[in-house]
């Protein structure tokens, strides 16, 4: 009896397993935005993290401020990136049933 139901819950593992690198894949054509100055600069960005395109409002650049532009870029990227965890860890948690897996590194 011990013998099946320790299959059974390899063989459920097996299947999670599958599962979370399905939608890991998955996750790596989701795209996700961050914004920053009232929405003067996005940053798009799959939850793997690889930024697709940068847009900045044309007004910034005529202020001339560079400093202010490069933080508003960065921020924007950190909100990204925020956006892309929290994507990640709700999809994956669809498939864990919201448990904390000891060695799975999220999102990748």
């Amino acid at each position: 009896m011990m013998k099946g139901g320790l299959g059974n819950i390899m063989k459920q593992a097996q299947q999670m397993q599958e599962r979370l690198q399905q939608v890991q894949e998955e996750l790596a054509h989701v795209e996700v935005q961050g914004h920053a100055g009232g929405n003067l600069v996005e940053v798009t960005m799959t939850c793997r993290n690889d930024v697709r395109r940068v847009r900045i409002d044309a007004s910034l650049l005529e202020d001339g401020d560079k400093e202010m532009l490069e933080d508003l870029v960065a921020a924007a990227v950190n909100d990204a990136l925020r956006n892309a965890e929290k994507t990640s860890s709700e999809r994956l948690s669809t498939v864990t049933g919201g448990m904390n897996i000891p060695g799975l590194n999220l999102p990748f």
